[in-house]
């Protein structure tokens, strides 16, 4: 008989793949594929999720700027970031879609 061992999980597995912190901002998104908007749930520095009307293959390339305010930076102006993502999940979410896309490029375009 063993005491006190542990059994892994698939859902302990999961949340040790999440190497950055999340931040739950919620910030304008404007998606290059359709000239749509989109609000960001939460950022990290490899991810972001966000809710918007399209139904993205997972998969898919995504490319999308989200303005960065200068009160959450603590910078003097506001950071335009223009990313290059990969979709890695989307789900319906009332009467949107979650989308999950992994960060693969960006530029701070101002």
């Amino acid at each position: 008989m063993v005491d006190n061992v542990k059994i892994e999980t698939l859902t302990d597995t999961a949340t040790d793949l999440r190497s950055s912190v999340r931040f739950p901002l919620h910030l304008p998104v404007l998606l290059q594929h359709d000239n749509g908007s989109a609000m960001t749930e939460d950022i990290s520095a490899g991810g972001v999720l966000f809710h918007c009307t399209v139904d993205y293959p997972v998969g898919s390339t995504i490319q999308f700027s989200i303005c960065m305010p200068a009160h959450t930076l603590g910078s003097e102006k506001d950071v335009q970031v223009e990313c290059v993502g990969r979709v890695v999940r989307c789900s319906p979410a009332g009467d949107k879609m979650a989308v999950g896309a992994i960060i693969d490029e960006y530029r701070i375009s101002r």
